[in-house]
């Protein structure tokens, strides 16, 4: 068999030292390693895929990691990683110990700035071009933004501050779904080669200055056709309006056009910041990826022959189905119902809302700020919005959500979905935050569900709330497979549930830990310790009454939790301390997430981590009430 190119590309400058017509054969074994690699691990393929040229593009013309490439929308950056010295680890991807889903600033040194949340890339390149200018470097600043992050409005207000500063920064824009410009041929592609290059910017720059010396009347016509030009030839008003150079648009698959574009922006004497329109296709490469609905944006295992995914045989619905398939009972018996949704209609299960009622679900795009602003006024108006975020992502809109929303009493519901530990996903995408930053803010109910019935009753508890607003958290996955209702009932607000009466110790559970409360228990039972089990169900406002009876009756109380510190047991602590109930025997202990990020594993090894299992709960109540017992060998192994 002969020898791969990629076998002896490492790094960059491997790329560098080759031939130009050994390029696209690199770009077929790279997009052949990439597809071989997450058909093992699952991940974002489409994305990658897409982008396999302009990589080899980028890395092939710039002095990287001299020259800073920032990646926008990290997922798109597998083959990036692969001829950025980590090939040899790429098989860990996204798996406990191993190479991140995303960029990632601590593992290499060819990822300047870390990106899993989007359209962040223009920002950071702006300051790296900032930093280098004051430093009196000569270094170049790239950012590539695409996959849907120019519909976030942060890239505008970096592009605006850019075109103001005049800093030198290129900015390639990914445009993988056809978007913003219509499908690239050869003859664009050449007038993007010519405009970029320098002899026309030289004389386009000589017209400029020509014009100034004419009269006021000669030169606003020279200037007009000038600009109708451009328009014509490239589209890019909108870009030369916020004080870009605009380039394109451009093959993305087409290296012969792609080199030399960028090689003369690289080398272009302008001194303001360019944008180059690069047009490439999601899945590219790969018939089954081209061929999905999604472009296999995000995979598990599959078969590389068909494209099969080793989906999970277990025909236990997931929280975000069923959060989806009863609020579409629901919309089905109230025309009010609207559903909002950030780019994530699949993701938040929405999709499926979509379909039943295809004009009353509104994707906002990446622009999470927006999508709550959106919902308060729709909520403002009378109608019921459902505003479906993942935990991490909402947390991109908290202006919005305290003074769109909570200050005015609006009645918005906040569907939090990816709530606690994520898996492989990682550390910027755990839902550790949400209790905590939700619930300093008053005017806000605040519930998660033990399960999947308690979902559906929350999400009923949601609909009747119309006073102010209201969030229901619930976890990736797979729930717990009890028989649902057709509907949900609402629930009494504020108030908890007794799952379990016993004497010695009383164990409250906010969430889905509630299964590892009821192991706890029976553990516990063996020391002979009784507990009360307890489903807190709301946040806030909290069961006061309950806690009250708590506190009197037993010998200690522990809470749990899946979110980080500042959340449901600084609620219960609060009251406690409020009514003074504290006395010199009673012991108080509280679970949560601890002070640090936990990075990309298995959900049960996160966990594991994060100290909120069946037998930590165990431990820690043996400490309350046997302080210093231990757990014996079998139980700790």
């Amino acid at each position: 068999m002969p020898k791969k190119l990629l076998d002896n590309v490492n790094l960059p400058e491997d790329i560098r030292k080759l031939d130009n017509n050994l390029l696209p054969q690199l770009v077929q074994e790279l997009r052949e390693e990439t597809i071989n690699i997450v058909s093992n691990t699952g991940g974002h393929l489409g994305a990658g895929l897409g982008v396999i040229e302009l990589t080899i593009a980028l890395h092939y013309v710039f002095d990287t990691p001299k020259d800073k490439i920032i990646w926008d929308v990290g997922h798109q950056t597998y083959p990036h990683k692969i001829i950025t010295g980590r090939k040899k680890l790429i098989n860990t991807l996204r798996q406990g110990g191993g190479l991140s889903g995303f960029t990632n600033r601590q593992e290499s040194k060819y990822d300047p700035f870390g990106a899993a949340h989007s359209s962040t890339s223009i920002s950071a390149a702006l300051g790296f071009a900032v930093a280098r200018d004051k430093s009196k470097q000569n270094h170049n600043v790239v950012a590539v933004i695409g996959d849907g992050a120019m519909s976030a409005g942060m890239a505008y207000e970096a592009m605006n501050n850019a075109g103001a500063l005049k800093s030198r920064v290129i900015v390639v824009l990914n445009d993988n779904d056809m978007s913003i410009a219509p499908p690239v041929g050869a003859m664009s592609s050449y007038l993007a080669r010519l405009i970029s290059a320098k002899p026309y910017r030289s004389v386009r720059h000589l017209g400029r200055e020509l014009a100034k010396k004419l009269p006021e009347r000669i030169s606003k016509a020279a200037k007009k056709a000038e600009e109708y030009a451009r328009v014509m030839l490239t589209g890019g008003t909108l870009f030369e309006e916020l004080g870009f150079y605009y380039v394109g648009p451009v093959d993305g698959h087409n290296l012969d056009h792609l080199i030399p574009i960028l090689k003369n922006v690289k080398n272009s004497v302008n001194d303001g910041p360019i944008l180059v329109h690069v047009v490439t296709k999601k899945g590219k490469g790969y018939p089954p990826a081209e061929k999905a609905t999604d472009k296999f944006h995000g995979v598990s295992k599959f078969d590389i022959v068909t494209g099969k995914q080793n989906k999970s045989s277990n025909k236990i619905p997931t929280y975000t189905n069923i959060f989806s398939r009863a609020l579409t009972r629901h919309a089905a018996e109230d025309d009010k119902i609207i559903a909002v949704t950030a780019a994530m209609p699949s993701g938040t299960g929405l999709n499926f809302f979509g379909e039943k009622f295809p004009d009353r679900l509104f994707d906002v795009g990446i622009a999470e700020q927006h999508a709550v602003t959106f919902s308060a006024g729709l909520a403002a108006e009378g109608y019921k919005p459902f505003t479906a975020i993942y935990s991490t992502f909402l947390q991109r809109a908290y202006d919005q959500i305290i003074h769109d929303v909570a200050i005015q009493s609006l009645p918005v519901r906040f569907a939090i979905d990816r709530a606690g530990m994520v898996g492989a996903d990682g550390v910027t995408h755990q839902g550790s935050f949400d209790i905590a930053y939700l619930g300093c803010i008053p005017n806000f109910v605040l519930m998660s569900p033990s399960d999947e019935i308690e979902l559906m009753h929350m999400i009923a508890t949601a609909l009747s709330i119309e006073d102010r607003p209201s969030a229901f958290r619930y976890p990736r996955g797979e729930a717990l497979g009890l028989e649902l209702p057709e509907f949900g009932e609402p629930l009494k607000i504020g108030k908890g549930k007794i799952i379990k009466e016993g004497s010695n110790i009383a164990i409250v559970s906010y969430g889905t830990r509630l299964n590892d409360v009821i192991i706890a228990e029976q553990e516990l039972l063996s020391y002979g310790i009784s507990s009360t089990i307890v489903d807190a169900r709301f946040a806030k406002p909290i069961d006061g009454s309950l806690i009250d009876n708590l506190v009197k009756n037993h010998e200690a109380l522990i809470t749990i939790e899946e979110g980080s510190i500042g959340g449901f047991s600084t609620q219960v602590i609060s009251h406690i301390m409020k009514k003074n109930l504290f006395s010199k025997n009673f012991k108080f202990k509280s679970l949560f997430y601890p002070d640090l990020f936990i990075d990309h594993d298995t959900t049960e090894n996160q966990n594991k981590l994060a100290k909120v299992t069946s037998m930590d709960i165990v431990s820690e109540c043996l400490n309350l009430i046997r302080s210093g017992e231990k757990l014996i060998a079998k139980q700790t192994a």
